[in-house]
């Protein structure tokens, strides 16, 4: 299949596509012609990349593990290498969720006190602005 019925079928853009051929997670042929030619397994392929992108792996966390992967949520065998890379992520993800929570914290505080010192003069903070 041509890169806009694997587009369509997938539910990406092609240039989502182009990306994951560079990134090296997803192979195309190339015809006679010289266009990107995909075969059936491709669409589950993109499906696995979407699911591993969406739980915050990076192109070079799912280059590792897409080989492992079955079916399209996708189901990951419990190999040791496997396990460690994505502990390793969740960990990182971990420490960027604790520094987000402390900056998120400290930024309130100083509204909070500028809101003190003069707040009659600005709209009280409720966590949106």
């Amino acid at each position: 299949m041509l890169i806009g019925e694997l587009s369509r079928r997938a539910g990406v853009n092609a240039h989502q596509l182009r990306y994951y051929e560079a990134q090296g997670l997803l192979e195309a042929g190339r015809g006679a012609n010289g266009y990107r030619e995909y075969d059936e397994s491709a669409v589950l392929r993109v499906k696995q990349i979407r699911h591993l992108l969406g739980a915050g792996l990076s192109s070079e966390d799912i280059a590792y593990v897409l080989p492992c992967a079955l079916g399209e949520a996708p189901e990951l065998p419990g190999c040791p290498e496997l396990l460690a890379s994505m502990r390793s992520r969740l960990r990182r993800l971990d420490d960027q969720m604790a520094t987000l929570a402390r900056s998120r914290e400290a930024l309130a505080g100083y509204i909070g006190a500028a809101e003190r010192m003069g707040g009659e003069n600005y709209p009280p903070f409720d966590g949106t602005a």
